[in-house]
């Protein structure tokens, strides 16, 4: 009987969506073992390819808009519309309208940047007739807790002169009075599901702006100035709706996003697994696994709090199938993972290469380092039927 292998990666950032992580693992697998039976179901977490995912899974549509991007030029994003949901159901994803790949190297300060077109993704949603939104939580270049997102839906957000304050997160130190007046009516008609990571809290220790500001461009310096406008922030949404984000889980998702949905959307925060295993074959197809590889950009300490190789890990684990996992990078106390259901990991690259090498060439680095994978596991197998022959041999003398 022939090995069954699932493929599941994440996709590798500015490289290779989900998809082609899988296409890519699968080739390499097949060269180690040409007979070997090959699962794919690539796995998004609310990032980039959220709603391409969801749509093929459902044999929806994909529209194309013109929004607000992060640093306040027009982009072009999309929203997508699901098939057989038993209501009109939009699918978005911040990362189309408010993502850190949006956000040019030099124009990198989440001081600035905003969450505006987020907003004018939901809006188009429902000019098109949504019933339901889902919202792919992830990948954003911006810091300001939905606070653009807010201000595009209708909400004003006044200093304490009564004037509008401006974008981006280090305006929210300003507030002094959220006026939700103005917000659309048709929020309060309907339903909003939000795929966070409810690991992603919006202040503090382990909070939004410390853990993401600097991968955002924010400056050492930077950091306290941020943190009290974000506290400012959460302190008069409470005030505005009654919802405390401040001790929301989930509520720092996306640059804190996830506390305007909440609060000022009335959206439901759901763990993003939760929404997203609903629509992929993974677990299905996990039952019929007897080795599972999975793949990330980086792998690190940060990894079991939510991204996609610890809950591939996790959901292996539950079933006895052994994980490895590939990476462009392993990071600092990337063996964390080996208590959280990954056996072994690896980095694709064999080979001294530059960042621009690396990400040119991913797709090859990835086949070989699944073919290696496969090969290294085949002299495994080779040597546990070694083992067992020997046992054999043995207890044919002893008789």
């Amino acid at each position: 009987m022939s090995l069954t292998v699932l493929i599941a990666p994440s996709g590798l950032k500015e490289c290779l969506s989900a998809r082609e992580a899988a296409e890519a693992m699968a080739t390499g697998v097949r060269c180690a073992w040409p007979t070997a039976r090959i699962l794919k179901t690539p796995i998004v977490d609310g990032g980039e390819g959220f709603t391409a995912a969801l749509v093929q899974a459902t044999h929806g549509s994909l529209e194309s808009v013109t929004v607000t991007g992060p640093t306040g030029a027009p982009t072009t994003a999309h929203i997508g519309f699901l098939g057989r949901e038993p209501v009109r159901t939009a699918v978005i994803e911040i990362a189309a309208a408010a993502g850190l790949g949006l956000v040019p190297e030099g124009q990198r300060d989440p001081a600035l940047t905003t969450s505006f077109g987020v907003g004018g993704l939901v809006r188009a949603a429902l000019d098109r007739g949504a019933e339901r939104i889902i919202v792919g939580c992830g990948d954003s270049g911006v810091n300001d807790g939905g606070a653009g997102m807010a201000q595009a839906l209708g909400a004003r957000l006044l200093d304490r002169h009564g004037r509008e304050i401006g974008r981006g997160c280090a305006a929210l130190a300003e507030i002094a009075c959220i006026d939700l007046s103005g917000l659309d009516p048709r929020l309060a008609r309907v339903r909003i599901d939000a795929a966070v990571n409810p690991h992603n809290a919006l202040l503090g220790a382990r909070g939004v702006t410390g853990i993401y500001g600097p991968q955002k461009g924010a400056r050492p310096e930077q950091i306290a100035g941020l943190e009290w406008a974000l506290t400012n922030y959460a302190v008069h949404l409470e005030a505005a709706t009654g919802v405390d984000v401040a001790g929301l889980e989930g509520a720092g998702a996306s640059g804190g996003i996830g506390a305007g949905l909440a609060a000022i959307c009335g959206a439901t925060l759901h763990p993003r697994y939760d929404l997203v295993m609903r629509y992929t074959s993974f677990d299905r197809l996990l039952a019929e696994a007897d080795l599972v590889l999975t793949a990330e950009g980086s792998l690190d300490g940060q990894t079991p709090y939510g991204k996609i190789p610890a809950e591939v890990g996790r959901r292996a684990e539950a079933f006895g199938i052994p994980v490895i996992a590939l990476a462009g990078c392993i990071g600092r106390d990337a063996h964390a993972n080996l208590a959280h259901g990954i056996a072994a990991y690896h980095s694709i690259l064999m080979r001294p290469c530059t960042l621009a090498e690396a990400t040119r060439e991913a797709e090859t680095l990835l086949a070989e380092a699944a073919e290696h994978a496969a090969r290294t596991v085949g002299v495994g197998l080779m040597v546990a039927k070694r083992v067992a022959e020997r046992a054999d041999e043995q207890l044919r003398c002893c008789a």
